[in-house]
């Protein structure tokens, strides 16, 4: 079961274009946590007659060394700074077709339980995550005998976002253990949606846009890195210079925000 998941996130996402005759379809490779928003926005883009895009979601760790391979793709959205640079490194990208897109936070999430409670930013969370005295022994509580479910840290930003926090406030060396490295977020999100783990270390974004989630605790940003999400352009073509702009547009911004995100730079007068 868990494969056949994520050979649907890896599965290309396409929209039709409207009104239009047909193109070459633009190719978006993003990290698996902005599945959501930029399926309702690639739909949203190709109402205004512009033609066909075609999403493929995975670990951006995954994405970016397939971009390096030579797959054929337009534009790169990636969870983190690290494998964006690593493109810019390889000359795929340049400093100009590069920009910060999207920002996102990070939390502790469990199973949606009896109370009803869902991973809602208005319901008070459970657990206080700052350095304190018996923090270890709190998460161990909810822990059970179960595991952790979150990316993994040896490669895939949240993962790696999660380690860091993890470390900030002290109990890593103890739940390093207890983990279930997964191959990207959202496959961490499923684990906890189904049960398959107690507690879960997700983007913020992930939890927000689940009905199956309780939210237990949020990191604090100092706890980590900014959580940052760079756009880049491969090859700069205008189409890929279009369906950016449609990124940074009042529509775009507003599906991001409804689905956790935090939207970095939002230039005026686009549709």
């Amino acid at each position: 079961m868990l494969v056949a998941v994520f050979l649907l996130l890896l599965w290309p996402w396409t929209v039709p274009g409207y009104g239009k005759k047909e193109v070459q379809a633009l190719t978006v490779f993003a990290a698996a946590s902005l599945t959501v928003p930029l399926q309702k926005i690639a739909t949203a883009y190709a109402e205004t007659g512009a033609g066909r895009v075609d999403l493929s979601f995975a670990a951006s760790s995954i994405l970016a060394r397939q971009i390096a391979g030579g797959a054929p793709c337009d534009i790169f959205i990636s969870a983190d700074r690290a494998w964006m640079d690593h493109l810019l490194d390889e000359g795929l990208i340049t400093p100009e077709n590069r920009r910060n897109l999207l920002g996102n936070t990070l939390v502790m999430v469990a199973p949606l339980d009896s109370r009803g409670e869902s991973a809602s930013a208005d319901i008070q969370p459970a657990l206080n995550l700052s350095p304190h005295f018996g923090l270890e022994g709190e998460i161990m509580a909810i822990l059970g005998s179960g595991r952790m479910a979150m990316g993994d840290p040896a490669y895939v930003p949240a993962g790696i976002y999660g380690r860091e926090a993890m470390v900030s406030l002290g109990v890593w060396m103890n739940l390093r253990h207890r983990l279930i490295p997964t191959a990207n977020d959202r496959l961490a999100t499923v684990l906890v949606e189904r049960g398959d783990a107690p507690l879960g270390i997700v983007y913020a974004s992930d939890a927000r846009t689940s009905h199956a989630l309780r939210l237990v605790a949020a990191f604090p940003q100092s706890s980590h890195a900014p959580i940052v999400y760079p756009l880049g352009l491969i090859g700069d073509s205008a189409e890929a210079r279009d369906f950016r702009d449609f990124l940074f547009s009042e529509k775009a911004s507003a599906i991001f925000t409804g689905s956790g995100f935090q939207t970095i730079e939002f230039p005026s007068g686009n549709r």
